[in-house]
């Protein structure tokens, strides 16, 4: 038995439309059949998950390491789970009030977003298709420095976020888009999650394998026993991974998938 990591933007699920393309379905669904472990792993918390109804459907995931490995379950079981510390979340808070720049925090069960920006707008609703639907936007921003916030997530530049890092102690952060970063509690990266599921499973970290495209799956992609970066991920993103499959639009993740045996 292997586990399997996936991603989903770039990796799993297409931004040309959205979807996984039905190669990758059959693949994953074949690998599933073969008794390998099927984990989603993404950037994403479990509310924005909402583009792999192609293989829940067939009950092929088994697992979800979310917000970057700060949320991570199997099934209905919380196996990890590590919130940004408070003193840290309040830094952020206010900084991201200062600058004015739409901001989209999460917790456990809710979240919040300030400040929906047209970029914000252009991004998540247009670009990624994700639909934000907040807990109670009327609650001052400040008072969710009190709350357990496992992902924060500002509209910042680089050199906000250069900025902004230089005042944060116990905090990892990890950008998937120009636009946007993501904020989590220190050591709260993909490995985080790889690490708590190989417990869950009982499995040596060399039977494992990832897949993803994107910066924040570095990581894990160097972690995994073995780590696959698509054809259409960053040359940073390359230089880490073992193998690098073809472009997602070519089919890329059933290619590599047949490649390493996972499935036929």
């Amino acid at each position: 038995m292997k586990i399997l990591f996936f991603d989903i933007d770039g990796t799993l699920v297409s931004f040309r439309n959205h979807l996984i393309p039905q190669s990758a379905v059959d693949a994953i669904a074949s690998a599933k059949a073969k008794g390998h472990k099927i984990i989603i792993s993404t950037g994403r918390p479990q509310a924005f998950i909402d583009n792999l109804s192609q293989i829940e459907s067939k009950g092929c995931v088994d697992g979800y390491i979310t917000m970057n490995g700060a949320y991570t379950f199997v099934g209905n079981q919380v196996i990890s789970a590590h919130p940004i510390p408070n003193e840290d979340a309040r830094h952020i808070i206010m900084y991201c009030r200062e600058a004015g720049v739409a901001t989209i925090y999460v917790s456990e069960k809710d979240i919040w977003l300030y400040r929906p920006s047209l970029l914000y707008q252009s991004i998540f609703n247009d670009q990624l298709q994700i639909k934000v639907n907040p807990t109670n936007s009327t609650l001052d921003e400040m008072e969710l420095a009190h709350k357990n916030l496992y992902q924060i997530t500002p509209f910042l530049n680089v050199s906000q976020e250069q900025e902004l890092s230089s005042r944060l102690e116990g905090s990892e952060m990890a950008r998937w888009h120009p636009d946007f970063l993501d904020i989590m509690g220190a050591g709260n990266t993909k490995r985080k999650g790889v690490e708590a599921v190989c417990r869950y499973f009982h499995a040596d970290i060399s039977d494992t394998i990832a897949f993803g495209d994107g910066g924040n799956d570095i990581p894990m992609l160097k972690y995994a026993g073995t780590g696959v970066a698509m054809g259409n991920a960053s040359d940073e993103v390359k230089r880490v991974a073992d193998y690098i499959a073809p472009h997602i639009e070519e089919d890329g993740l059933s290619k590599i998938m047949r490649e390493l045996g996972l499935c036929d």
